[in-house]
């Protein structure tokens, strides 16, 4: 399985989209398939871009395009197991309504991202193509989840 997989997956799922809600609908994916299933989705880093989590994998298909549409990230059929799908389904089910700046505004909020932009070492705003570590991204989710659990 690649980014692309999983991102061709999201769109023909949800329909065209923004760029950006794209690559945070694919950060949460990666996310809670590390917490869920205990895997990651796709080995493409995602690193910590001033907007958020952002696979640079998957902008270089999307470069320039502020919207990207079914078929455009791969014209086959995504390859991904019932494991994957399962996954992907429940994410868009919780975040797939929300904005994109909705999303990025979480991510901020997150401490995968702030603890990847902290070791980078830039100001806010700033580019930085520090890796979102998987650890991080586990612990983090891990967390989450046992916190809506005991309440």
């Amino acid at each position: 399985m690649s980014v692309r997989d999983v991102a061709e997956y999201i769109l023909r799922s949800c329909g065209e989209m923004t760029a950006m809600k794209l690559q945070k609908l694919v950060y949460y994916s990666q996310a809670w398939s590390l917490v869920w299933d205990e895997r990651p989705l796709f080995d493409e880093p995602i690193q910590a871009w001033a907007n958020g989590p952002v696979c640079r994998a998957l902008y270089a298909a999307h470069y320039k395009q502020f919207s990207v549409t079914p078929g455009q990230i791969l014209q086959s059929q995504p390859n991904l197991d019932e494991k994957a799908r399962n996954t992907i389904d429940a994410v868009l089910d919780f975040y797939g309504k929300q904005s994109a700046q909705w999303l990025s505004d979480l991510t901020h909020l997150e401490e995968p991202w702030k603890r990847a932009r902290a070791r980078s070492g830039v100001p806010d705003g700033a580019a930085s193509d520090e890796e979102i570590t998987l650890a991080d991204m586990h612990e983090y989710y891990s967390g989450l989840q046992a916190s809506n659990t005991t309440n």
